[in-house]
């Protein structure tokens, strides 16, 4: 028997006319929102608080002398901070072993918040505020430099840790907003801020400020040819 093959030929798609709206496609106001003037107040509270953290540049300088001071004396930079701030310790880790700006050998610095075994065996059986103290009580030594996030300045694990830091003799740096204890630092860099995106943005270029200045010493002191030939030996 002959088998009769159908064909099915697909609907043409319409051309859709430039002067009718799709309403797939958002407008600027589907929100109820201008997009336009929400994105111009977003970078007006950036350029702002921009603008008054430029009283925090002697403080950053300060941090990058002592971590300077932490490098010249055989230490290590442990950073740690939760969601976004975990991020920024990783960044802050990575500038200091990879290279900011300059070639350069490596600086040992370890972000507390990449080793997945240790966070979860310590926040099961320490608890959550123990994740980043426990680990600078096995890591850290006396002259070493420990870098907190916290954009609250309040979350508990990285109190704690800045806390156990202190009493090692490890030297400590906070990175936090306006609402915060600085006492809980040698050394306090508060974004004068209480929005959180803004708060996150300026400890971007902080620790960008920070990598500029600890990089510029690395280059002198540290060599990358210097230290390509230690490695090679």
């Amino acid at each position: 028997m002959a088998v009769t093959r159908t064909s099915t030929v697909p609907a043409a798609r319409a051309v859709p006319d430039p002067e009718v709206p799709d309403p797939e496609v958002p407008g600027p106001d589907a929100s109820g929102t201008d997009l336009l003037a929400a994105g111009r107040a977003v970078l007006t509270e950036h350029r702002a608080v921009t603008d008054a953290s430029e009283a925090l540049l002697p403080i950053a300088a300060a941090v990058a002398g002592e971590i300077i001071a932490c490098y010249r004396r055989g230490g290590t930079l442990f950073s740690f901070g939760n969601g976004g701030s975990a991020a920024d310790a990783q960044h802050l880790a990575a500038e200091m072993v990879g290279r900011f700006r300059r070639e350069r050998g490596p600086l040992p610095a370890v972000a507390l918040t990449v080793d997945s075994s240790a966070l979860t065996s310590i926040g099961n059986d320490y608890g959550f505020s123990e994740i980043f103290s426990r680990q600078l009580h096995g890591l850290a030594r006396p002259g070493d430099v420990a870098v907190g996030f916290s954009t609250s300045g309040t979350s508990e694990n990285v109190v704690s840790a800045l806390a156990a830091a202190r009493r090692l003799g490890v030297r400590t740096v906070l990175l936090t907003g306006a609402v915060t204890r600085p006492e809980v630092a040698d050394h306090c860099l508060a974004v004068p801020s209480t929005t959180t995106a803004r708060i996150q943005e300026m400890h971007l270029v902080l620790l960008h400020l920070i990598s500029e200045l600890v990089d510029s010493w690395a280059a002198d002191s540290r060599p990358a040819d210097s230290w390509a030939a230690d490695s090679a030996q």
